[in-house]
């Protein structure tokens, strides 16, 4: 009993071991990967590579030529600290001098170190250097920077989906970013309040385009999310207006429009800040009309109204929201650019609108660089 109780005793130990070795190395690569953890084992993996480089130089230097040491050197500006990148850069200076003595002059033959070889070796270091200290300044390392500029790309798509609704009701939404960009100056947030019966959404352009209007759509974004549902319909693009004039940015304006709309009856209210009116198509005649409010844009002075104008969605109806870019092109008037895109959503009237909206932006601004949102609501018949 006592032996059978020694060897449990021991396996329990070693299986504990065997456990928290494994967290450890599991929490330290965690650790690496999002920027937190030490460089050293990367930096000893480096400093490896460095020898190794330079004894395949002195043996075969046709095939491993000199300047093969730029390669630790630009693996040593992604992955290192600034610190450690000089130790880095001090082993391939060695390693420099080390081939250059032992192949001797360059003038003697090929395959030697040359003064182009050390230019080319010192420049690379030298922009691997501005790399890691812009990343240290930033604080963000690459390990994980691009993690989270796709967490951001996708917290921004999460955001700006539209909640379900009851089958009378059909929406859809389209975004494209201006010059084939994953962040863009338009955004959507959307809500539904009142118990569920009433649906909010509110469409914004930021000023800019593109990565200049990204940073700003992103953080209001958020805000306009926290506002609505928060406040009475009424009061949104008010404390919207105050939120932008707080900021005090260069170029801080932005247009919106506000929808807030019964889904019950299909009654609805637009109130606008400087954006363009929607479009309503009746299902009883066919045409489309625009519902135009009045408003300012946002962030230019205090105390701004919007009034809003009214209408209702019938059965067949179709509401559409859509920022500039779709309808406004240099040597263009905004109605002809509003003529064209009703044209092309006619094509939809008898088969439906689904998955209209992509189409829509592909037809009327498929290679415009400007970032472009469309969204439809239609209220089935």
């Amino acid at each position: 009993m006592a032996r059978g109780s020694a060897a449990d005793s021991f396996g329990a130990r070693t299986r504990k071991a065997v456990h928290r070795v494994r967290t450890g190395l599991r929490r330290s690569a965690v650790d690496y990967f999002r920027g937190g953890g030490s460089d050293r084992l990367a930096l000893a993996g480096l400093l490896l590579t460095v020898p190794a480089l330079v004894w395949g130089t002195v043996t075969n230097p046709v095939w491993c030529s000199p300047v093969a040491l730029v390669l630790p050197i630009v693996a040593g500006g992604l992955v290192l600290r600034p610190a450690s990148l000089l130790g880095l850069y001090a082993a391939a200076a060695a390693g420099l001098i080390v081939e250059s003595t032992v192949l001797g002059p360059y003038t003697e033959g090929p395959a030697r170190v040359t003064p182009g070889t050390v230019l080319t070796v010192a420049a690379c270091g030298f922009f691997g250097l501005l790399i890691a200290q812009f990343r240290a300044r930033v604080g963000v390392p690459w390990r994980r920077g691009g993690t989270m500029l796709f967490d951001l790309r996708e917290r921004i798509r999460v955001q700006s989906a539209l909640p379900r609704l009851p089958q009378a009701w059909h929406r859809e939404m389209a975004l494209r970013p201006a010059g084939g960009q994953s962040f863009s100056g338009d955004f959507v947030v959307a809500a539904r309040t009142n118990g569920g019966r009433t649906l909010e959404i509110v469409l914004t352009d930021v000023s800019g385009k593109g990565m200049d209007a990204a940073s700003r759509a992103l953080l209001l974004s958020g805000a306009f999310g926290g506002l609505l549902g928060s406040l009475p319909p009424h009061g949104f693009l008010p404390a919207a207006n105050g939120y932008l004039l707080r900021q005090d940015w260069d170029e801080g304006f932005a247009t919106s429009i506000h929808l807030v709309l019964d889904l019950d009856s299909g009654d609805y209210e637009l109130l606008s800040a400087g954006h363009l009116p929607a479009l309503q198509l009746h299902a009883g005649t066919g045409r489309w009309e625009e519902k135009a409010a009045e408003g300012p844009l946002l962030g230019v002075y205090d105390g701004a109204q919007f009034d809003p104008v009214k209408g209702s969605l019938r059965p067949g109806d179709v509401l559409m929201l859509f920022t500039d870019g779709l309808v406004e092109a240099s040597g263009r008037d905004i109605a002809e650019g509003i003529d064209r895109l009703t044209g092309e959503a006619d094509r939809y009237v008898a088969a439906g609108f689904e998955g209209a909206a992509w189409h829509l932006i592909e037809a009327v601004a498929k290679d415009v660089n400007d970032d472009r949102a469309l969204l439809l609501l239609c209220r089935q018949g």
